[in-house]
């Protein structure tokens, strides 16, 4: 029998729409759920929308609405958000589903029956934003410690649960089971928060009836985190499918936002062990993702909507950056400039500019078809052979120890070393030897990278795997497993398929000036110049610092098709790979230009000549008899380097 893997997430409240805090949660979750489909094990991938409480009856009696239509309306967009972002869960449960509520009703019935419910009354604090009770010494300047909000002072007939029977058995448990809690930081802050006295929890309302009632008494309704938490049993077809429980149960993660970590890790096991039933393995409190270093509210005004960029981002950038850029178990920062730079950088100029610039190669060289590796390989090729193939290995190590940034590093390392093995083995010099077998390995050898690269990214970036695959000339991309990404697996004769690049670069300067040209100044005019001025065209060092000059090495040239003065030049700028097309065919062969260090105006205004994209302008001079020379540095002066 294969391994199995049951992960989920919160159940997200339908108060309002989904911000990008929430598809960070997703993304993740949806992430390792394909890698570990992809690893060859059963997964069970499950989300849902939190749909009763006090919140969502009062927002809809404002709104003029029942509480159903109310949430059916904000679940829909839950959905279509999840559909934008390419999820592929295998069950959303909803609280107001009838098998949920059957779930929740045999919760409370069966350890109301044990005695470990009981009715009292109740008289405290509750907040309803957080749909939480506190106790008076838990709050912070009289408001929630939570969300720092106003609470309510509350008298009313309840239900408890006690929590406060179980503390010493959980206080055990976590210390037995140091998994269960991760990471490490969130453990020590709720054996804290244990240690620190349990109250018995209030599980029953009779203030208001969105919810689902008592089995026995049905002037009151079940607490909603109760209820709630009950979710994860739900979607295993508690109480009656034996079946899915013996095989799914307990859960091997619940992913989860640090500010409901007490809930998840308090209540939740508390409520498992008065049922006889295992503790899940891991329940994992991530950080937040702030935005501009500030957590992202409504009120606030800093939500940022995910489906807008989508829209004008596509849907993999932005589960990359999501990924990458937050050190998972931390607070996170969200910026547009930080999302584009992360695109820029790791998407256009490395993943694919490998793509397009190897595929281009091969099509110059091998008419687009695999050839069949032909030399030894010597110590650089061995060692991207061996990177490569390992890497799938050590991916899925690093994924079952939840270390979610680092498996991406590691993608990208491979990303990085093939890009430098192309500069290393320079098939541009390799295609002059009379002997084409190295020149047949290399190439092998960059394809070959590349097909394990679309493999191991397709469960992080579902639509950059299948375009690379596409561009292979490959097939059945949803049949194949980590079995497959290791080396060799290639087949000599396939013929690639080379399209559009997969990532275009975005102009930082542009899209900042779309956002921002409403709040820029505007320019005062310029005094006019004297004549001594206009006639020599002097400028001020403040408009020569404009022009950004940097050195550039030249990493391909080939002819422009249809146009004799033009040639199209590759060139690494440092940080990154660029195209510029140059009028310099009368005096340069293409195969002379390759390696050579020359000057560039990197942010000129890209243009289109003959159709091709021109980002930059190399620096050049005439000589008295004509000749085209252009302005270059030594090859100690690295690429990128700043020319002042």
């Amino acid at each position: 029998m294969s391994e199995r893997f049951y992960l989920t997430t919160p159940i997200y409240y339908p108060s309002d729409h989904l911000h990008i805090g929430h598809a960070y949660t997703t993304t993740v979750a949806d992430s390792l759920a394909r890698w570990h489909r992809f690893a060859g094990r059963d997964v069970y991938f499950v989300t849902g929308s939190d749909e009763h409480g006090q919140k969502i009856q009062r927002a809809a009696a404002a709104k003029g609405i029942t509480p159903q239509a109310y949430v059916d309306e904000i679940v829909a967009s839950f959905k279509h958000l999840w559909n934008e972002m390419n999820i592929e869960y295998d069950d959303f449960v909803r609280t107001t589903d009838h098998r949920h509520h059957e779930a929740v009703q045999a919760v409370f019935q069966r350890i109301y029956d044990q005695g470990d419910i009981y009715k009292s009354s109740y008289e405290g604090w509750y907040c309803t934003p957080c749909e939480t009770f506190w106790v008076e010494n838990r709050l912070v300047d009289g408001n929630c410690p939570d969300c720092k909000r106003p609470v309510e002072l509350v008298e009313e007939e309840s239900y408890f649960f006690r929590l406060s029977k179980y503390a010493p058995r959980l206080l055990e448990y976590i210390e037995e089971h140091p998994e269960f809690i991760q990471p490490e930081t969130r453990r020590n802050e709720m054996v804290n928060f244990i240690k620190s006295g349990l109250e018995d929890l209030c599980v029953s309302r009779t203030t208001f009836d969105w919810g689902i009632p008592v089995p026995f008494d049905d002037k009151h309704v079940v607490y909603v985190w109760f209820d709630a938490l009950t979710n994860y049993l739900t979607a295993l077809g508690y109480p009656h499918d034996g079946e899915m429980m013996d095989r799914w149960w307990p859960a091997n993660l619940h992913l989860v936002g640090k500010e409901i970590m007490r809930f998840h890790t308090i209540i939740w096991p508390i409520m498992l062990m008065a049922l006889d039933l295992p503790i899940p393995e891991t329940v994992f409190g991530h950080g937040w993702l702030l935005f501009d270093s500030d957590k992202m509210s409504k009120s606030k005004g800093n939500v940022i909507d995910p489906v807008v960029l989508i829209g004008e981002f596509g849907v993999d950038p932005i589960r990359y950056f999501l990924m990458r850029e937050v050190s998972f178990g931390q607070d996170g920062n969200f910026s547009r400039k930080a999302l584009i730079e992360r695109t820029n950088a790791d998407l256009a100029n490395d993943l694919g500019n490998l793509l397009n610039r190897s595929l281009s190669m091969l099509n110059r060289y091998f008419n687009g078809v695999v050839p069949e590796p032909l030399a030894a390989p010597n110590a650089v090729d061995q060692a991207l052979i061996d990177y490569a193939d390992n890497l799938g290995a050590s991916v899925d190590g690093l994924l079952k120890e939840l270390k979610l940034n680092e498996a991406l590093s590691r993608i990208w390392q491979l990303v990085g070393k093939a890009n430098k093995y192309v500069d290393e083995r320079a098939p541009w010099n390799l295609v002059k030897l009379e002997d084409q077998s190295e020149l047949s390995s290399v190439m092998y050898n960059l394809v070959e990278t590349l097909r394990i690269i679309a493999l191991l990214v397709q469960p992080f970036l579902p639509e950059t795997g299948a375009k690379m695959w596409a561009q292979l000339g490959l097939e059945g991309l949803e049949t194949k497993g980590l079995e497959d990404a290791v080396w060799g697996g290639l087949a000599s004769g396939t013929q690639t398929v080379k399209g559009d690049p997969i990532f275009p670069r975005i102009e930082i300067d542009k899209d900042k000036a779309k956002g921002e040209r409403a709040q820029e100044p505007k320019p005062k005019p310029s005094p006019k110049p004297t004549l001594k001025e206009a006639e020599g065209v002097l400028i001020s060092i403040d408009d020569f610092m404009k022009c950004e000059l940097v050195v550039a090495k030249i990493m391909e040239a080939e002819p422009l098709k249809g146009a004799d003065r033009l040639l199209k030049l590759q060139v690494d700028i440092g940080a990154e790979r660029r195209q510029i097309v140059a009028g310099i065919a009368k005096h340069y062969a293409p195969e002379d230009l390759v390696g050579m260090h020359i000057v560039v105006v990197q942010n000129l205004k890209p243009a289109k000549l003959r159709g091709e994209l021109s980002e930059g302008m190399l620096l050049a001079a005439t000589s008295p008899q004509g000749k085209l020379e252009l302005v270059t540095v030594s090859p100690d002066i690295p690429a990128g380097s700043r020319v002042k």
